[in-house]
């Protein structure tokens, strides 16, 4: 069948053609090129309203892979070119906005070749129905397959309308959140088809360019390389951890309430990170000795040592995979590394989290029950979900957690269950079933031995308290089915738990960690470990997410904020790599953090591979070298651990009936009272009394707590744009993506800040960079305009060479800093004494007035 994409154009409702790229939008709705798509997005409070791909597959749903390139040619002009080896077509487009009202896209779809038994392809549409079904209703499909329409008014209309009429359009069957838009069905001839197809938006919807535009249209090439040492600190943060060498001099981390303690009953307050895979085992000790004191120096002071067993790493804890039969014995040249990483970490005053099972997988000679049905064909299996109902899996990970626990370090002459330095210890990582991995026990994946065991405890569960069998089992629906996951879950985990108290485990105890998506539905089985432990992964844009629609990863983290339970963070970070705006995270971490009082956050990751002079590359999981992040995770050590800012007044607590916890999928993405809650006070999760559930402790709370028993109730008003904090230190615009600290001795901006004149008691900032931090502190007792001892921090994007190689180009940031502070100071660049460089600032009137540009460019300066 001839096929050709000519002419998609767009119609939507636009702000004037001059609108600077980094200005806040007037409306929440905003139109734009996908840029991994090059087809219409529409985001609605910083969530995708409308998301579209290409799609295509040949016969019998043969999947015909499509890879695609976008760029941007100009502003609001861009191009779009990808090849169907599978189908053997090419496509090319150009695209533009050719007034306030159209967005054309001109495409050219070249059949080289006839094909039969095509299934087709075109635009897939996912409509976001689940948030916005309500207000938009139903998409309706126009007849005789020319398009489709989506909105209840004409204040608000979506409609894509198409010439010549397209071959099919329909939607997934049942399933009204996906519509297939087909070019191509049944056969494709050689030659060129033309279409036209225009989507027409009205309403309050504004026109916005892409992520790339917005944040400048400028090669990363032409800008300064980093010059990051990646053996040392531009920063010297270690005073923090000075008090506290060796780790552990105050005895065993405890959990009281809702907070940790170290045994003198001083608070416990960590901020920290991974160490993982590669890193452990393959970095010389030289060079663990100097990340040891670099980690210190950067304001760590709490490490998690992880994927120390994962299967892709390779050696990991058990050994070489070429010549090991089983998981049943530890490697004594593994454990040696980890000994001397221990010891190295606990010299500089910082702390430990050791993991128990990451991504083990079992083999063979490990003599496990049921082994063959779980391989799926393999020669190794993973004993996620499974462990839950396989006891021969549960004597493994007990003989693993007493082998590794026991173990005696020969550095600190101690075993790591009797070693203070070691903060925590988590069960399994990811690994729940009340949500996740219930589902690999179900009849239809053809574990038949497991399903049996399961079948068997739900029945056993369903007879003793009266609940439908038919229903019980059900892992993937709410209702009864989460009742019985939570308890078969809980057994597990007071099972492992009573283990490792027996082999003399002192510290705090995490089950495993919700993440993923999980709902309040997970929380329950958790509270059988100390801490509640939370992982969560952000995109870019999480500074303007819309608390009344949308959820970010923050209100994620504080949808695990247990009553009466301290949470920890061991996984936050934001993908996919290289975020543009990663910069931002780590104060916007540490200022929810802060205020929320969450007592542990670990970003991952520092590192995963040999921290060696060849071994050094440009990744998500490598914060070690990544000026961007970099740039600001001292600023944000500095400001948490110090206690800069104070933690919420206000207590709002989401106490839910054991109905409405167990009966339904309640996550931050569909509960706006989790939402907004964060943005004023601290939120927390109360556990309601549960028949069921006998060993669920019924949450107690402050009798000044706001109870909060509706997740549909906002804590904002309607049309808010921003939101302050009840301490007044925080705020958030969402409509301008601008988030602010403004404390006595940390003041910082960051987002999209170019372009604005913002005012933070002692310091003015007005940069031109579109989107950038800006952080000052004291680094004293004193405030930032009385100290005598200030750290700027400078964020910005930070784009790694080809292939994903160092060093980065980082975008110089140009403005204008006006900071209050004592005469007589000078500024410098980072360094040791004799190599920081002085840079030129004036003095009038009792304020610095510092001028930012490339030619000084650095990511920390020193005000002294």
């Amino acid at each position: 069948m001839n096929t050709l994409l000519r002419r998609i154009k767009t119609f939507l409702f636009l702000v004037p053609l001059g609108l600077s790229p980094s200005a806040g939008w007037a409306s929440d709705w905003v139109a734009s090129v996908d840029e991994r798509s090059g087809l219409p997005l529409l985001m609605q409070g910083g969530n995708p309203a409308i998301s579209a791909s290409l799609n295509f597959w040949g016969s019998n749903w043969a999947w015909a892979y499509m890879p695609t390139e976008f760029k941007v040619a100009a502003p609001y002009r861009y191009t779009l070119a990808g090849e169907n080896k599978a189908l053997d077509f090419k496509l090319s487009a150009n695209i533009q906005k050719e007034n306030q009202q159209t967005l054309v896209w001109d495409v050219s779809l070249d059949a080289r070749s006839a094909k039969q038994d095509v299934i087709g392809g075109g635009i897939i549409f996912k409509f976001d129905l689940a948030t916005l079904g309500s207000e938009m209703g139903d998409p309706v499909l126009l007849p005789d397959n020319r398009g489709w329409s989506w909105g209840k008014t004409p204040d608000r209309q979506i409609t894509m309308h198409v010439e010549p009429a397209l071959a099919k359009t329909y939607f997934e069957k049942g399933n009204k959140t996906q519509l297939r838009a087909f070019f191509i069905e049944g056969a494709i001839t050689p030659g060129v088809k033309n279409f036209q197809v225009t989507l027409t938006i009205d309403g309050d919807i504004a026109l916005g360019p892409t992520s790339a535009e917005r944040f400048g249209l400028v090669d990363p090439k032409t800008w300064p390389s980093d010059k990051v040492d990646w053996k040392t600190s531009p920063v010297d943060l270690s005073f923090l951890n000075e008090q506290e060498k060796p780790a552990g001099k105050r005895g065993f981390v405890k959990a009281s309430g809702e907070q940790l303690l170290f045994a003198d009953n001083t608070p416990a307050r960590f901020w920290g990170t991974n160490l993982s895979a590669y890193t452990l085992f393959g970095t010389p000790d030289d060079a663990i000795k100097q990340q040891a004191r670099r980690l210190s120096a950067l304001g760590f002071n709490l490490v998690r040592l992880h994927h120390h067993d994962s299967a892709w790493v390779n050696p990991n804890i058990f050994g070489d995979k070429k010549f090991i039969s089983n998981t049943q014995q530890v490697s004594a040249e593994a454990q040696a590394k980890l000994d001397w990483w221990i010891k190295c970490l606990k010299d500089e005053g910082i702390y430990v989290w050791l993991d128990l099972h990451v991504g083990r997988t079992l083999k063979d000679g490990d003599n496990i029950y049921g082994f063959d049905e779980i391989r799926k064909g393999k020669d190794e299996a993973s004993l996620k979900g499974y462990a839950y109902v396989n006891i021969t899996i549960q004597q493994a990970m007990k003989r693993f957690a007493e082998a590794y626990l026991t173990h005696v370090n020969p550095h600190t002459g101690l075993t790591y269950k009797d070693d203070p330095a070691i903060a925590a210890v988590l069960i399994t990582n990811e690994n729940d079933i009340t949500h996740h991995f219930g589902n690999a026990l179900l009849p239809d994946k053809k574990v038949p031995d497991h399903n049996a065991i399961y079948m068997s405890e739900a029945e056993n569960f369903a007879r003793q308290h009266n609940l439908p069998k038919n229903k019980i089992w059900r892992a993937w629906e709410h209702g009864p089915s989460k009742l019985f996951l939570n308890d078969l879950e809980q057994r597990f985990n007071v099972d492992m738990i009573q283990h490792l108290r027996e082999l003399g485990v002192k510290v705090p105890i995490a089950t495993t960690s919700t993440w993923g998506g999980n709902g309040l539905s997970s929380l329950p089985a958790l509270t059988a470990g100390d801490v509640i432990d939370v992982h969560s992964y952000g995109g870019a844009g999480q500074l303007e997410k819309n608390p009344l629609s949308s959820d970010g990863m923050l209100h994620w983290i504080a949808a695990g904020q247990v009553a009466g339970k301290p949470l920890t963070v061991t996984e936050w970070n934001a993908e996919p790599f290289p975020t543009p705006d990663r910069h931002t995270l780590p104060l916007y971490m540490a200022g929810m953090a802060s205020h929320q009082g969450w007592d542990a956050m670990m970003q991952y990751a520092y590192s995963q591979e040999r921290l060696t002079e060849r071994r050094i590359s440009a990744s998500n999981w490598h914060a070690y070298n990544d000026p961007a992040l970099l740039a600001t995770l001292p600023a944000a050590a500095l400001m948490y651990r110090r206690g800069d800012i104070r933690e919420a007044l206000t207590t709002y607590v989401f106490a839910p009936t054991t109905s409405t916890l167990f009966n339904q999928q309640i996550t931050p993405k569909n509960s706006v009272a989790l939402r907004t809650a964060v943005e004023k006070g601290k939120l927390q999760i109360a556990m309601p009394y549960t028949t069921e559930l006998p060993w669920l402790e019924q949450s107690t709370f402050s009798s000044q707590a706001q109870v909060i028993n509706d997740p549909r109730q906002s804590l904002l008003n309607a049309g808010a744009s921003e939101s302050t904090t009840d301490t007044g230190e925080l705020k958030r615009n969402w409509r301008k993506g601008i988030y602010t600290i403004n404390t006595a001795r940390t003041l910082a901006a960051t987002g999209w800040i170019g372009g604005e004149s913002i005012v933070l008691g002692a310091l003015n900032i007005q940069v031109n960079t579109p989107n950038a931090s800006v952080a000052v502190q004291s680094m004293d007792s004193t405030p930032v305009g009385q100290s005598r001892n200030l750290l700027i921090s400078l964020g910005t994007r930070a784009v790694p060479r080809d292939g994903k190689k160092t060093p980065f180009y980082v975008e110089p940031l140009e403005g204008t800093l006006t900071l209050q502070a004592p005469e007589g100071l000078k500024l410098f660049t980072p360094g040791i004494l004799a190599q920081m460089k002085e840079l030129p600032v004036t003095y009038s009137d009792g304020r610095y007035t510092i001028k930012l540009d490339d030619r000084q460019m650095s990511n920390w300066l020193f005000l002294r």
